[in-house]
């Protein structure tokens, strides 16, 4: 299945890629392009638009994009409900200080973009960051009960 967002990635727009990926669709294709061509884009191919103004999957009820896909398909493994919260801080400024490590990935987000400008690119870059994280996540888990 065909997925398309926004070009110039940062952390919703990696982070959705890796949950979709893991999760939702093994086989997804991610198409990055102008915002104002994502409905364009998604009616020409039938991909399903993420992370974008005025879509299902992005930014809704106050869930950033990685929650609404979380919700959406009805996954509740404790990990990637910890993982959830970091992500929605860091790609929520105004939430940004509610989690310490969301500080952390944002930044890795900007350096990634810095060093690999090719949003494709720097996604096959930083899946192994998600990963190490959802890890982490699931660990973190255990500790709390």
């Amino acid at each position: 299945m065909k997925w398309v967002t926004r070009s110039h990635v940062h952390v919703d727009r990696i982070a959705c890629p890796w949950l979709i990926t893991r999760f939702v669709d093994s086989d997804a294709e991610f198409l990055y392009v102008p915002a104002s061509q994502i409905e364009k884009v998604a009616a020409e191919t039938g991909a399903i638009p993420f992370d974008a103004p005025n879509v299902e999957l992005g930014h809704v009820d106050g869930r950033c994009s990685f929650e609404s896909i979380i919700f959406k398909y009805g996954l509740k493994e404790p990990g990637l409900l910890r993982m959830a919260k970091i992500v929605h801080a860091a790609d929520v400024a105004l939430d940004r200080d509610t989690e310490p490590i969301a500080h952390g990935l944002e930044a890795i987000a900007r350096g990634y973009s810095l060093r690999f400008p090719d949003d494709l690119e720097n996604l096959s870059h930083q899946l192994e960051v998600y990963d190490a994280l959802y890890a982490w996540c699931r660990l973190d888990v255990t500790k709390e009960k």
